[in-house]
C-alpha cells in the first residue's frame, strides 16, 4: 500500500475504533442481566462491564466530541453490486446530511495524507522542500499514460489484500459528513429490503456446519465449527447486536408538533434480546456483542504504538484541541493495556500454514463481500453507520492477518 493511502486508512481505523469504543454503553444502560465467562476466552461479563463503565467509557464520549473524530468521509451513492436497487429509503429520518466544505477543519480538510502532522500543512516548509529537492535531482518526470498505469497497479495490488472494499476519498460522490449530528438511531427503515441484506451476511458470507440448512440457525454456529470460523460468526453476530442495541437506545418514541422525541425504547429491547422472546437466542447475541468488545480492546492495544510516537499529530488545524485529543486517545491506550483479559489470537491460525493460508482467504473473501453488501442499505443513515462499523470489523482482520505473516511492520496497514 501507498504511504498517503496507508495514512488515510489509518486515519479512517482510528476513528472507527474510537467511535465503536462507545457501542458497549449501550449493554450497560439497557441493563442486560448477563453473567458468567465468555465462550472462546477467559474473561468475565463482570470484569468487562467494570471496565467500561468506570475506564473507558466516560472518556470516549468525550473523544468522539472532537472535531478529529466526529468528521467521517463517506460514499453513500455507490450501486450495490449484487442485486438490483430496490430504491432508498424515503423516511426523512433516513437522509443523511453531509457537511459544507466550509465547517471541515483545514487540517481534515487538507488532505488524508496530511493530517498527522501539522509540520506537513506549514506551506512553506512543503514549498522549501520541494524546491531543494528539485537543485540538481535527476529528471524523474513520467508521462500521464505512464502515471495512469502505475495507479491502476497500485489498485491492483492493494485489492489482492484489501478484506474491504474502501469508498474512494477521492470521488466526487464522496462527502464530509458529522456523526454527531447523524447519529446511529432508529429511522424507521425495515422490510424485505433490510431482511435481504441480513440474510445474504448470515447466509452466504457465515461460515456454517454444511449439516445446517437454511434457514440459517444462529445458535448453531458455535457447534461443529474451528475456533476461527465461530470467531467469525461472533464478530458478525456482535455488530449485528451492536447495530440492534442502537436502535433501541435512541428510538422514536413520538413526535409532536413536528418534533421528534427520541429515547430508549424497553418494549423493543425485550423483542429483540429477552430470553423469552427470543427463545434463548437473545443473550447469546449480547454475548458476542461482549466478544466483539474483547476483539476490539485487543486491536487498540496492538495499534497503540504507531499513535504513541511524537511525530503523529492528530492534525485539525486548532493546536490546542489537536493535543488534547491526542493525550485522550494515549490515555485510553494506556487503559486498553491495563485490562489483562484480552482475547488471545495466537490461538488462532495455529494449524499447519497451507491450512492457515486458506482459511485467511475465506475471512478475506467473506469480509470484503460483506463490505460491499453494505452499498446495498437502502437507508442512508444505515448504510454510513453500516460502512463505518464493518471498517474496524476488517481492520481487526487486517491486524490478525499481519500476525499471520508475521510481518511487524504490517501491524497497521
Amino acid at each position: 500500500m501507498s504511504g498517503s493511502g496507508a495514512v488515510r486508512s489509518t486515519a479512517v481505523r482510528a476513528r472507527v475504533a474510537a467511535r465503536l469504543l462507545a457501542v458497549l454503553g449501550c449493554v450497560v444502560t439497557a441493563k442486560a442481566q448477563l453473567t458468567g465467562v465468555l465462550d472462546d476466552c477467559l474473561c468475565d461479563i463482570e470484569s468487562i462491564d467494570d471496565f467500561n463503565t468506570f475506564k473507558i467509557f466516560p472518556k470516549i464520549q468525550k473523544l468522539q466530541e472532537r472535531d478529529y473524530f466526529r468528521y467521517y468521509k463517506v460514499n453513500l451513492k455507490r450501486p450495490c453490486p449484487f442485486w438490483a436497487d430496490d430504491g432508498h429509503c424515503s423516511i426523512k429520518d433516513c437522509h443523511v446530511e453531509p457537511c459544507p466544505e466550509s465547517k471541515i477543519p483545514v487540517g481534515i480538510k487538507a488532505g488524508s495524507s496530511n493530517k498527522y502532522s501539522k509540520a506537513a500543512n506549514n506551506s512553506k516548509e512543503l514549498e522549501d522542500c520541494e524546491q531543494a529537492n528539485k537543485l540538481g535531482a535527476v529528471n524523474s518526470t513520467l508521462s500521464n499514460q505512464s502515471k495512469e498505469a502505475f495507479i491502476d497497479w497500485a489498485r491492483y495490488d492493494d485489492s489482492q489484500d484489501h478484506f474491504c472494499e474502501l469508498d474512494d476519498e477521492r470521488s466526487p460522490d464522496a462527502q464530509y459528513v458529522d456523526l454527531l449530528l447523524n447519529p446511529e438511531r432508529y429511522t424507521g427503515y425495515k422490510g424485505p429490503s433490510a431482511w435481504r441484506v441480513w440474510n445474504s451476511i448470515y447466509e452466504e458470507n457465515c461460515f456454517k456446519p454444511r449439516s445446517v440448512y437454511r434457514p440459517l440457525n444462529p445458535l448453531a454456529p458455535s457447534r461443529g465449527l474451528c475456533l476461527e470460523k465461530r470467531v467469525f460468526y461472533k464478530l458478525i453476530s456482535g455488530l449485528h447486536a451492536s447495530i440492534n442495541l442502537h436502535l433501541c437506545a435512541n428510538y422514536l418514541l413520538e413526535e409532536t408538533w413536528g418534533k421528534p422525541c427520541w429515547g430508549p425504547n424497553v418494549k423493543e429491547f425485550t423483542r429483540r434480546f429477552d430470553p423469552v422472546e427470543t427463545k434463548g437466542e437473545g443473550p447469546r447475541r449480547l454475548k458476542n456483542l461482549y466478544f466483539l468488545y474483547l476483539i476490539e480492546l485487543r486491536a487498540l492495544s496492538k495499534v497503540a504504538p504507531y499513535f504513541e510516537r511524537s511525530v503523529v499529530d492528530l492534525y485539525t488545524g486548532n493546536g490546542h484541541e489537536d493535543a488534547e485529543s491526542k493525550a485522550l486517545l494515549l490515555d485510553i491506550f494506556r487503559d486498553t493495556k491495563s485490562f489483562h483479559m484480552h482475547f488471545d489470537e495466537k490461538s488462532m491460525f495455529a494449524g499447519d500454514k497451507k491450512g492457515a493460508k486458506s482459511l485467511k482467504e475465506e475471512f478475506r473473501l467473506h469480509f470484503k463481500n460483506i463490505s460491499r453488501i453494505m452499498d446495498c442499505v437502502g437507508c442512508d443513515k444505515c448504510r454510513l453507520w453500516g460502512k463505518l462499523q464493518v471498517q474496524f470489523i476488517v481492520w481487526r482482520g487486517r491486524l490478525e492477518d499481519s500476525r499471520l505473516r508475521n510481518c511487524s511492520e504490517n501491524l497497521v496497514f
